[in-house]
């Protein structure tokens, strides 16, 4: 079986606490990636608006929105969606538990978040599907939890290493490393148990907001 993941674009966190800033000086954007399995082709977190994800596709792996099978949100927010309406013809999945908290979030009168964001997440969320425990053969749902009560992550298992694909679980290499969650979590005490997991399981891990990186674990750590 052959299977392939890809990273299109690296994302970036609005603000960085471990860089010592406390206000957001940058537009914050999700890592992007494709894997590429013999008969499906999926991207997850297309973060960029529509024009620049498509570039840099093409850029990447010379591939078109109509190569996209579908579309993988490890969590509902403008940050991971904003290329979404790029790909009119892909299955969009999430974890059935993110499709019913964006349900409530955007039915609340206390709503936050501008009307710009909350319009476009109006207009995902009724694309959304509920993921399959198994996207395509060697591409798992792997839940968490913790940043948003329903984040979760691909695991791709190839024939040499196995690939984690966490979305905001594991912000960045530099969270990893320290062990730090993202303060915006909802559940702390689930987000600390999602990142342990993460730590144990993982031999290539894609963060929500960086460049891969390998497991300290592959060097003995």
């Amino acid at each position: 079986m052959s299977i392939r993941v890809d990273v299109v674009s690296i994302g970036t966190l609005a603000k960085n606490l471990l860089w010592n800033e406390q206000r957001p000086v940058r537009t914050a954007h999700a890592t992007c990636s494709v894997i590429r399995t013999a008969k499906r082709t999926i991207l997850v977190d297309p973060g960029l608006p529509a024009v620049v994800i498509v570039q840099r596709l093409k850029e990447r792996l010379n591939l078109s929105p109509d190569d996209i099978t579908d579309v993988f949100i490890t969590h509902v927010s403008p940050v991971t969606t904003r290329g979404l309406d790029a790909f009119a013809d892909a299955a969009v999945f999430t974890h059935e538990l993110e499709i019913e908290h964006m349900q409530k979030h955007l039915e609340s009168a206390g709503d936050t978040g501008s009307a710009a964001d909350n319009e476009l997440l109006n207009i995902v969320v009724d694309r959304l599907k509920p993921a399959p425990d198994k996207l395509a053969p060697g591409v798992d749902l792997y839940p968490l939890f913790g940043f948003t009560p329903g984040t979760s992550g691909l695991l791709v298992v190839a024939p040499v290493n196995t690939t984690l694909l966490t979305g905001p679980a594991v912000a960045t290499r530099e969270h990893y490393l320290a062990g730090q969650i993202l303060p915006e979590s909802v559940d702390y005490k689930t987000a600390r148990e999602s990142l342990a997991e993460v730590l144990e399981i993982a031999e290539i891990i894609v963060p929500g907001f960086d460049n891969f990186f390998l497991s300290p674990r592959q060097f003995g750590a």
